[in-house]
């Protein structure tokens, strides 16, 4: 029986920047995970892979609407998508051995196997039993049911997030319930490789939570796209056959029912904490009426000597956000202070226009009596963006009317992903609209549209 000071059940983003953390700091380590490779859900079946395919289809839609405008001319690609799955096998392969690497670099073991907990201080991983100081339960999410409706989930003509990565053949038709990230990322790429692609949204808005603004150009963004909208529809049920489905939904302004037909229907009405099998109700560990476990401000369970991140607890199901909490719980574990800031948590979607958000959305302010300012720059106005097709959307930045202090930043653009960690920097440090709009950006670059903002929070922008 080994003996560790800490062993993190799960290998994803917060599991293994747990482990690599705690072998860091001097603590003898072990990380439980039963699939083949590491990464969980993120570099396996989820971010990683998603991320693939959406670059190769953006590259398609170069090819077919850009290309011949810049003097690129000749015959528009086909798609291979056996070769397409291939490469989206390959980028995953790379990541996860790279994950590998990291652990043998740092020493932690990789015990293979499901682990669960029997007791407090120790681990089972199928007939072993470890005994640890310290436990972190960073078991991750699954993929929720579509919630008061009758569909039953094949991976195959209705498939998750899962099966839409690696479906047999591009589909005529995919219908997609749900119109949070999942969706609209996956629904995106099977547009733009040639599906007709119909979004089901039980909510009269698009991206759930995100800064209302926001919501209604991305929408008209998407459709413009190609991509179809039922909101406000309460999908009843999916009937299907080896090929084909029909999905049943209703409006909720008149309780109308409608059908709609399908070769893959995805399901991506969000995800839920996955504890099975872990003996955490034996335990005694707290958990919340959302399925989610219950911790402390350190991490900590109500057991001691268990720790629980990442999608398992509560707060926003993101890669980035299980890591800072595997970082900061390994600190704890270590005698250090660990900290993870929830009030500068980005949030993107990496669709084309990608969308980017962090800190507090108008509504919210509102809500709250905040007296605020808007500043707001379009890339219209941003020349490299005009340069590269990409000059739709813009850059909202939300400050303190008193204090310029910079509240939140909400941004639908080119490389929006990548342009919201200077407002996130900002904000760690306190910053002003000031700051940005005082700070020198390079020309010409995406970033410019981000001073253009800031600057329109003062006096005003220069090119709008």
């Amino acid at each position: 029986m080994a003996q560790y000071d800490v062993i993190i059940i799960g290998a994803g983003p917060g599991g293994y920047v747990a482990a690599i953390r705690c072998a860091q700091l001097g603590l003898k380590t072990a990380c439980v995970e039963g699939r083949e490779t590491l990464g969980g859900t993120c570099l396996n079946v989820g971010c990683i892979p998603s991320k693939a395919l959406l670059h190769a289809s953006h590259q398609l839609h170069e090819a077919e609407h850009n290309f011949a405008t810049m003097g690129l001319k000749g015959k528009s690609p086909s798609v291979d998508w056996k070769q397409m799955l291939s490469y989206k096998d390959d980028v995953i392969k790379g990541n996860t051995q790279g994950i590998e690497f990291l652990f043998k670099k740092n020493k932690v073991d990789w015990l293979k196997g499901w682990g669960s907990i029997p007791e407090a201080g120790k681990v089972k991983v199928g007939d072993e039993v470890h005994e640890a100081k310290n436990i972190i339960v960073a078991t991750g999410s699954e993929a929720s049911p579509v919630p008061g409706a009758d569909v039953t989930v094949d991976e195959k003509v209705v498939v998750t997030s899962t099966g839409a990565l690696e479906l047999n053949k591009i589909p005529k038709k995919m219908v997609v319930i749900g119109a949070g990230v999942i969706g609209l990322e996956l629904g995106s790429v099977y547009k733009r490789l040639g599906s007709e692609v119909t979004v089901v949204e039980f909510l009269d808005n698009i991206t759930p939570g995100m800064d209302g603004e926001i919501q209604k150009n991305f929408l008209k963004m998407l459709k413009k796209q190609g991509l179809e909208f039922v909101l406000g529809a309460a999908v009843q049920k999916v009937d299907a056959t080896k090929t084909k489905a029909k999905v049943t939904y209703k409006l909720r302004k008149d309780d109308s029912e409608h059908v709609l037909d399908a070769d893959v229907v995805l399901c991506a009405t969000g995800r839920r904490p996955f504890t099975d099998g872990l003996g955490l109700e034996a335990l005694g560990v707290e958990m919340s009426p959302r399925g989610q476990i219950q911790t402390n401000a350190q991490w900590q369970t109500n057991v001691p000597g268990i720790y629980a991140i990442g999608d398992a607890i509560d707060g926003p199901m993101l890669a980035h956000k299980a890591e800072d909490e595997g970082m900061a719980a390994a600190e704890c574990i270590a005698g250090k202070h660990g900290h993870v800031n929830y009030d500068v948590i980005p949030g993107v979607i990496y669709t084309a226009p990608e969308v980017a958000t962090v800190g507090k959305t108008e509504e919210q302010l509102k809500e709250e009596g905040v007296a605020y300012k808007v500043g707001k720059f379009p890339f219209m106005g941003n020349a490299r963006a005009k340069a590269v097709f990409q000059g739709e959307g813009f850059v909202k930045m939300l400050v303190d009317k008193a204090t310029d202090r910079i509240l939140g930043c909400h941004i639908i653009g080119p490389g929006a992903g990548d342009l919201i960690h200077e407002i996130c920097v900002g904000m760690e440090f306190g910053a002003s609209a000031e700051d940005i709009a005082l700070t020198c950006h390079a020309h010409p670059t995406f970033s410019e549209a981000v001073r253009e903002a800031a600057l329109a929070c003062g006096d005003g922008a220069i090119h709008a």
